[in-house]
């Protein structure tokens, strides 16, 4: 009897550790199981955003006589991208787009285009087949050369009025930029594709209605809004709603769509401020790209799922911050009135933007977006 009874505590003790030790184990699993979940391998959207023209010596000025610094300085991968077109060492917007969003070099002033001139996919419509949201916001006609090559393929980027009835072949979920006239008063056509667009769903909106600002953004239908006839007013003429549109065009997308995003925007009229030798002018979009570029990274950090890209298509004026400048005055100088061969960099947060490390040919951009999105076609 004395030993039955301390055979039975022995057993009774030994189910109970086992019991622990599984209960251990069922926990640690749990924990690891959390902590898997927690790790984002690969990012379920991607925000490209391209500053026209911006080279190191634009955001170098900017970040000098900016006493707070930059949002870029918080980016913790940074690469360095070539530039060069398939027929000239010094790009124009249209090739240097269509590199970054397709893939593939070509010759200036082609969108969408290879040297053949053959029609080649871009990140945007392959996010798009693969059931993605996407969008385009810029500051520049929304058929302008950098934007173009993201939805369209035309020979030549003057051909603005059939950059935007290619517009009408896809289903991208987002527009905002100037260009109403190549919609609505077409000199090629009696078509009215302003029109067209409502009929395929769109909820279709311009300046002339109402101010932006005053937007109530539905997630249930595809938007556009035209923020000008032609291209946007300047930031120093009091542009403001880069910074406004473009955080809500990323929450709007990420409604739209389950498995994710693509979105693509532009901050255009730096480029115009190298093109004209304008230094204030170019400062003054920097500052606005920049405030841009801080209300993505705050929808990143908070989403944890996205991957912010910023880089330029080109460098624009041979810009260089003279001696006797200081950080509250730069003394600026120019080179030229037009694009340059500079080296331009690319900056990467979030998921995969390890990737962007680096020196690479712009084309590359493409491959490692499509990587990180596993987008592979086949």
């Amino acid at each position: 009897m004395h030993l039955n009874k301390w055979f039975f505590i022995s057993l009774i003790f030994i189910i109970s550790s086992c019991g622990n030790k599984n209960k251990e184990a069922i926990s640690s699993r749990g924990e690891a199981s959390n902590k898997e979940v927690e790790i984002i391998t690969h990012p379920k959207n991607i925000i490209l955003m391209i500053g026209d023209g911006m080279g190191i010596a634009q955001i170098s000025a900017s970040m000098y006589l900016n006493p707070k610094g930059l949002f870029l300085e918080r980016f913790p991968v940074v690469g360095l991208q070539k530039t060069f077109s398939g027929d000239n060492v010094i790009t124009d917007s249209a090739a240097g787009a269509t590199a970054i969003a397709c893939g593939v070099k070509t010759y200036n002033n082609a969108i969408g285009l290879d040297m053949d001139t053959l029609p080649v996919k871009s990140i945007l419509e392959l996010s798009n087949e693969k059931g993605l949201a996407t969008g385009m916001i810029t500051t520049s006609s929304i058929v302008h050369g950098t934007p173009g090559p993201f939805l369209a393929h035309v020979r030549h980027r003057q051909f603005k009025e059939q950059i935007a009835l290619n517009y009408l072949n896809t289903d991208v979920d987002l527009l905002v930029g100037g260009g109403k006239q190549y919609f609505d008063r077409r000199k090629t056509d009696e078509r009215n594709l302003y029109k067209e667009l409502k009929e395929k769903g769109y909820y279709v909106s311009d300046y002339f209605k109402r101010d932006i600002f005053e937007m109530n953004i539905s997630s249930k239908r595809k938007f556009i809004f035209f923020t000008a006839d032609d291209d946007a007013p300047s930031a120093i003429s009091g542009r403001k709603y880069l910074p406004f549109i473009s955080p809500l065009g990323a929450k709007f997308l990420r409604k739209r769509s389950e498995k994710g995003f693509f979105l693509m925007i532009e901050g255009s009229q730096i480029d115009w401020g190298g093109h004209a030798n304008d230094a204030d002018m170019m400062v003054r979009e920097l500052d606005d790209f920049n405030k841009t570029i801080g209300r993505i990274l705050k929808f990143a950090e908070k989403d944890k799922e996205t991957l912010v890209i910023v880089t330029a298509d080109h460098e624009c004026g041979g810009f260089a911050i003279n001696n006797g400048s200081t950080v509250e005055e730069i003394v600026p100088a120019f080179t030229s009135n037009g694009h340059t061969a500079d080296l331009i960099p690319v900056f990467a947060y979030g998921p995969k933007s390890e990737l962007f490390n680096g020196i690479y040919d712009n084309t590359d951009i493409y491959k490692k977006m499509k990587e990180a999105l596993q987008l592979d076609e086949k």
